[in-house]
């Protein structure tokens, strides 16, 4: 999930599983045909703005829009804000991929695996209370899935005017669960949807599923590497906190949302493995320094695997939003401290209430997750998910049930966070690349 620029870390953290090896737009092969102005026709469109078009690859345009949105779907007399997304224009008579990112939406224009697959359109959308697309004043109950679904459901309705050939929905990590929502409540905007390393938290109070996923992961010799660098960190924290706390001073940067420096780093440590093995995986494991490293290389190997910088208030206080779902209806995946507890001085501390302001109220409704979860199973409808197999992330997967049709469940071997389809085995890739053209009519 996590590499470029700190700023941008987490706020593409969705679109880097789709991302991989497709951030620049090939050129194509021919023009992409529609209405000689198609910003003409996107301008007509009600309620939708261009804020700008910018530089396209040749035979693309490429706009940034926002989309006036009710604050409250029920009651849209309440106001509403702006969600900003940008628009890769290929051809009105192309199918149309909503990737839904789950977070902010990247400003460079990219193309998911299947807006590649298909050579469609592609419409990205920006999470409510994301990034710039936040009601202001913000009433934080606004923030939930069933209204943020009505968003990407208003985003549908609304460009379909223009782009009216059959629409996939796509989305990776959180923006793959955000795939997932929208079809529980709007089963019929798209043709199909593809969600990738989606996780899928049905009992937050029962998260067994991940601690056993983490302990067999991998080989026995790498996850004990694991522990063993996690102890020698926490064990030199008095020297590693002191140059964490001097970074933050030295960029005028702070650890307040989070409490302090201290607390943040033992944050880090404690979800190192987690983000190793989501993010990298057994190839990775000779990088692993021992117990006897210099400071230096401790303190960089965690800061790359577990992303030190984002627990710092000028990236955390943008990811509140995704801590208040992870707090309210999302759940959130425990951690192993077992082998650490002698070292430990922050109990709780990686529950989302510690990335989430005090006065926010935060309380845990389990009946969204289980909703979702018995939709897929008893009436989910041309659903394909691409996992990695040793992505912990999805430890608790969806699952397809009897009543769900037309909908298929595919593993990478040995795949991480970033598992796409291009990585599955030849016949199954075969399969899913003919199930999503023909669910696309292309």
């Amino acid at each position: 999930m996590l590499r470029r620029r700190i700023g941008r870390v987490l706020a593409q953290a969705g679109a880097a599983v789709l991302l991989a090896g497709t951030a620049a737009v090939p050129a194509a092969a021919a023009q992409g045909t529609g209405p000689a102005d198609i910003r003409a026709a996107i301008e007509a469109v009600p309620g939708l703005r261009v804020v700008e078009e910018k530089p396209a690859a040749p035979g693309f345009r490429f706009f940034v829009l926002t989309l006036h949105q009710p604050a409250d779907h029920d009651h849209p007399e309440k106001g509403g804000f702006e969600q900003r997304l940008t628009l890769l224009h290929r051809g009105t008579d192309r199918p149309t991929v909503l990737f839904t990112s789950g977070y902010t939406v990247p400003g460079a224009q990219f193309r998911s695996e299947p807006t590649e697959l298909l050579d469609a359109n592609q419409v990205s959308t920006e999470q409510r209370f994301f990034g710039a697309s936040r009601p202001e004043p913000a009433d934080w109950t606004d923030l939930d899935i069933r209204q943020a679904a009505a968003d990407h459901h208003h985003v549908v309705e609304a460009l379909r005017r223009v782009y009216r050939a059959a629409w996939i929905s796509t989305g990776g990590s959180k923006g793959g669960m955000t795939t997932v929502y929208h079809r529980r409540f709007y089963p019929q905007d798209v043709a199909g949807s593809v969600a990738y390393s989606a996780p899928n938290n049905v009992d937050d109070h029962e998260d067994s599923a991940y601690l056993d996923f983490l302990r067999t992961v991998g080989t026995p010799e790498c996850r004990a590497a694991l522990q063993a660098a996690q102890r020698a960190l926490l064990e030199r924290r008095t020297s590693l906190v002191a140059g964490y706390q001097a970074w933050a001073d030295s960029r005028g940067d702070g650890f307040q949302l989070v409490g302090s420096a201290d607390k943040a780093f033992e944050i880090a440590v404690l979800r190192a493995p987690f983000m190793f093995w989501q993010g990298r995986g057994q190839a990775a494991c000779p990088a692993v320094p021992a117990p006897d490293a210099t400071d230096d290389a401790l303190y960089a190997w965690l800061s790359d695997v577990a992303q030190l910088p984002v627990y710092a208030d000028s990236v955390a206080n943008q990811f509140v939003p995704y801590f208040y779902q992870l707090g309210t209806q999302l759940g959130y995946f425990p951690v192993e401290t077992a082998h650490l507890a002698d070292l430990l001085r922050h109990p709780g501390a990686t529950e989302p209430r510690t990335f989430v302001p005090r006065d926010i109220p935060l309380s845990y409704r389990p009946q969204a997750m289980r909703d979702v979860d018995r939709w897929v199973r008893t009436r989910g409808d041309r659903l394909m998910f691409v996992n990695g197999a040793a992505d912990p992330s999805v430890a608790e997967p969806f699952r397809l049930g009897q009543g769900t049709r037309d909908s298929y469940l595919y593993q990478v071997p040995g795949g991480t966070h970033a598992a796409r389809i291009a990585q599955l085995p030849p016949s199954d890739a075969a399969m899913a690349t003919a199930t999503l053209r023909r669910w696309a009519a292309v």
